[in-house]
């Protein structure tokens, strides 16, 4: 199959300029779906095994194959990678870096013990502190998301027994999408609410009158904002680098703000603290 992407009408992608930014995002979403099928294969097994790692976090042994998997595929990009199961990097050692990928191997652990399918396959490219590339993989449903800075942002569905990337990617419906019901929606998270998330909320209410709350697990919430199914996501509560870059990415790239709430700016990537300062997404 010829490896560029068709020139598709109704919003459909057409081929990016930057070559290499090409076969960094065909790199990147291989990683994530081939990870997927590692994590489905243990999601439907009884293997499941959780340990705690030294923040009390929840791991598992598809945290640990997803995150294999990964770094098998970007080793061929020659680019560090940051992953969160993966080995400290301490800052001295990658403050230089102008690019590296940014990796959540299973983002939303709790989600997936539980069973409720609320998880995904992060990954994103940063260049210079700024997010240029994001893939957000949702093994359950089979959704995939992408954005590169030059194309936008898509959502396809993926079929994890037969694929190929160059087809999916021309296929992608570009984001945000149009949605029916006009009325305010903020996204917050299923297990990690805060007493200001609720104010902000309230605000936000009295704002606007009637508000729809939606919430979902792990960097889902991201992925709502930018198909357009909510107008707003904050974040009052710890995230770690690992847990947001590829959906600032793609929210980015789909046209909505990712601000951190601490400088009121454009938040940042690849800092001395991986520790995320609150946030807000919204529209540009």
């Amino acid at each position: 199959m010829n490896n560029k992407s068709s020139n598709l009408t109704n919003h459909r992608i057409t081929e990016s300029p930057n070559h290499r930014l090409t076969e960094l995002l065909h790199h990147s979403i291989t990683a994530a779906l081939e990870a997927g099928k590692a994590i489905l294969d243990i999601y439907h097994s009884d293997d499941f095994e959780v340990e705690l790692k030294g923040d009390d976090s929840p791991l598992t042994k598809a945290d640990i194959a997803s995150h294999n998997v990964i770094m098998s595929h970007l080793k061929a990009t020659h680019i560090p990678v940051l992953s969160e199961e993966g080995k400290s990097i301490p800052y001295e050692d990658r403050k230089d870096w102008s690019q590296l990928w940014i990796v959540d191997p299973i983002d939303g652990t709790k989600e997936f013990i539980k069973r409720n399918g609320e998880f995904t396959v992060n990954i994103a490219l940063v260049e210079n502190q700024k997010t240029l590339l994001g893939v957000i993989y949702v093994p359950v449903l089979g959704d995939l998301y992408f954005s590169t800075s030059e194309i936008g942002a898509f959502k396809v569905s993926v079929n994890l027994n037969d694929y190929d990337v160059s087809t999916l990617i021309s296929q992608g419906n570009k984001l945000p999408l149009e949605r029916e019901d006009k009325t305010f929606t903020i996204v917050a998270s299923r297990s990690h609410r805060s007493p200001e998330t609720d104010e902000y909320i309230n605000q936000m209410r009295e704002k606007y009158g009637d508000v729809n709350l939606i919430s979902k697990g792990s960097s889902l919430k991201l992925c709502m904002v930018a198909e357009g199914q909510a107008d707003c996501y904050p974040r009052f509560a710890p995230t770690m680098e690992w847990d947001t870059a590829a959906g600032q990415a793609i929210c980015e790239h789909a046209g909505f703000k990712v601000i951190d709430w601490s400088t009121k700016e454009r938040m940042l990537y690849n800092r001395a603290e991986l520790l995320n300062a609150w946030f807000l997404v919204k529209k540009v």
